[in-house]
C-alpha cells in the first residue's frame, strides 16, 4: 500500500520522527489541565480513518495538510474533520470529483446546501492541488526532525482544547518545539498582546503583567513580535515562568530575526508553536490567522498597548468572537499608542485592567478569604486569609509530617506543575511551608 505515492513503511518511518512517542502526559507524571479535552467529534474523525491500524497514515497526512492548506482554511477543516486526514489526502491526490467529495462530506454529517458545499470543495481542490508534492512533505519532516520539532494532533491529550472552539477553522495539527510541561500549561494561560512600536510605558506594563501572571501560575501566551509581545515573553522567562509563542511561519524559522535569541530561550524553557510546516515563511495573512490561535488557546486576552489600527485588535476580535474574556490596559488619552485600547474599552466592552491581579480576575482567579477557624486541627489558621486559590489548594495538599514531591502535590491539588511551584514559592516566603530533602511539608 502507498500513501501519497510513498510506501507504507516509509510513511511510518517519517511519521515516527515527529510523533513517535506522542505523550498523553508531561514527563514529570503530573496530569495536564484539560487532559480529557479530546472531544467526540475528534474521536469520530480517527475512527473514520481505517487506512492504517496504528494511525501512522493519519499522522503523516496531518503533517502533509499543514503544508497543503493555508491556516484557517475552513474547507480543509471540513474534509479532515469529516473524512479523516488520510482519506481526505487520498481524495485530493487521486483527483476525486468535487461532487463525490461533497457527497461524502454530507454523509459524514456536514450540514450545508448542496450547491454551496460543492462549490466550496471545488475551490478548495483548486487551492490544494498545486501543493501536492510528496517530496515537499518529506523535506519538511526532515527539517522538523533536524531542529527537534514535534507534531501535535487533536487526539493527543496535550492538545490545547481551546483550539477546538474554532470549529472547521481549527488547525489540523500543531508543530512545536519546547518542553512537555510548557505544552501542558497552555490550558491555564492568558494572552498578552500589544503594539510593536511600544512605548516605555507599554513595556513597563507588559513586564509587570507577565511577571505577576506567572507568579499566579499562569502561562503567558503571545506572538514573539517586537514591542509588547517580546517584553511579555522576556518578563515571563525572567520570573522563571512558562511562556508560549505562536509563530506565523515554521518553527524552524524564528521570526522576527531580531528575536532569534529570545525564541531560542522560549524553545528551551517554554514552547514555540505553529500550524505551518517547517520551512514555511511568515506572510501578512498568516500573521492574521496566527492571531486566532493566540486568542483560542488562552483563557483570556489582554491588550496592553495598541494604536487605532493595531494588529493586536485583530487578536482581540478573535477573542471576542470566541466568547473569551477580553481586557485592555488604558494609557494616556493623548497617546496614539493607547488609542486602540481605549477603543476596545469604549466600543467592544473590553474590561479595563491595570494590574496582573485584575487580569487574573478575567478568568475568575481571585484571592480566597479563608475563615479563621477552618480546619484548625489540620494546620490552617487565620494566616491563610488573603491567599490565592492556588496557594490554598497547594497548602491543603501538604502534610505536616510526610514530605511530598511536586508531582504528588500537583496531582492532589489538581494544578499544573508551574502553578504548584509559584504557590509553594509564595507560601515559603510566608513561612507556611518548608522544603526538605525529599519534598515539601507544612511548617509547624
Amino acid at each position: 500500500m502507498t500513501i501519497f505515492g510513498l510506501p507504507e513503511q516509509r510513511v511510518r518511518a517519517l511519521a515516527e520522527t515527529v510523533h513517535g512517542d506522542a505523550r498523553t502526559n508531561v514527563g514529570t507524571g503530573s496530569a495536564p489541565h484539560g487532559s480529557a479535552g479530546h472531544d467526540s467529534a475528534a474521536r469520530d474523525t480517527e475512527a473514520v480513518n481505517s487506512e492504517a491500524d496504528d494511525g501512522w497514515a493519519e499522522v503523516f497526512a496531518r503533517a502533509a495538510w499543514t503544508g497543503i492548506a493555508e491556516p484557517g482554511d475552513g474547507i480543509a477543516g471540513l474534509v479532515v474533520g469529516g473524512l479523516g486526514a488520510s482519506l481526505g489526502l487520498t481524495a485530493v491526490v487521486e483527483g476525486w470529483a468535487p461532487a463525490r467529495l461533497a457527497a461524502l462530506l454530507r454523509e459524514s454529517g456536514i450540514d450545508d446546501s448542496e450547491d454551496e458545499l460543492g462549490s466550496s470543495v471545488e475551490q478548495g481542490l483548486l487551492r490544494w492541488r498545486p501543493r501536492l508534492n510528496s517530496a515537499d512533505v518529506e523535506r519538511s519532516l526532515h527539517l522538523a526532525a533536524r531542529v527537534g520539532a514535534r507534531l501535535l494532533l487533536p487526539r493527543d491529550e496535550l492538545w490545547p482544547v481551546g483550539l477546538n472552539d474554532l470549529g472547521a477553522h481549527a488547525p489540523v495539527a500543531l508543530w512545536w518545539r519546547g518542553t512537555w510541561a510548557a505544552l501542558a500549561g497552555l490550558p491555564h494561560s492568558i494572552a498578552l498582546v500589544g503594539a510593536r512600536a511600544a512605548t516605555g510605558y507599554g513595556e513597563h506594563v507588559a513586564m509587570e503583567a507577565a511577571a505577576g501572571l506567572v507568579d499566579r501560575g499562569f502561562t503567558v501566551v503571545s506572538g514573539a513580535a517586537y514591542g509588547i509581545d517580546g517584553m511579555a515573553h522576556r518578563a515571563a522567562l525572567a520570573s522563571e515562568g512558562i511562556t508560549a509563542a505562536f509563530l506565523a511561519g515554521g518553527v524552524d524559522r524564528f521570526y522576527p530575526s531580531g528575536h532569534d535569541a529570545l525564541l531560542t530561550r522560549i524553545a528551551a524553557d517554554g514552547v514555540v508553536l505553529s500550524e505551518l510546516t517547517c520551512g514555511s515563511a511568515p506572510t501578512k495573512w498568516r500573521f492574521l490567522q496566527r492571531n486566532r490561535l493566540i486568542a483560542a488557546s488562552s483563557l483570556a486576552t489582554v491588550v496592553l498597548e495598541a494604536g487605532w489600527r493595531s494588529g493586536s485588535l485583530n487578536t482581540a476580535g478573535h477573542a471576542a468572537a470566541l466568547g473569551r474574556p477580553l481586557g485592555a490596559v488604558p494609557g494616556p488619552v493623548s497617546s496614539p499608542t493607547s488609542a486602540g485600547c481605549h477603543r476596545l474599552i469604549r466600543e467592544f466592552d473590553a474590561v479595563c485592567v491595570t494590574t496582573a491581579a485584575e487580569m487574573a480576575e478575567l478568568v475568575g482567579e481571585r484571592s480566597v478569604q479563608v475563615p479563621l477557624d477552618v480546619g484548625g486541627a489540620d494546620g490552617i489558621d487565620g494566616e491563610s486569609a488573603g491567599r490565592t486559590s492556588d496557594q490554598v489548594r497547594v497548602f491543603d495538599s501538604l502534610s505536616g509530617r510526610s514530605p511530598r514531591d511536586l508531582p504528588d502535590i500537583a496531582r492532589r491539588a489538581g494544578l499544573s506543575m508551574s502553578a504548584v511551584r509559584a504557590a509553594l514559592g509564595a507560601l515559603d516566603v510566608d513561612g507556611a511551608v518548608g522544603e526538605r530533602e525529599n519534598g515539601w511539608v507544612r511548617a509547624h
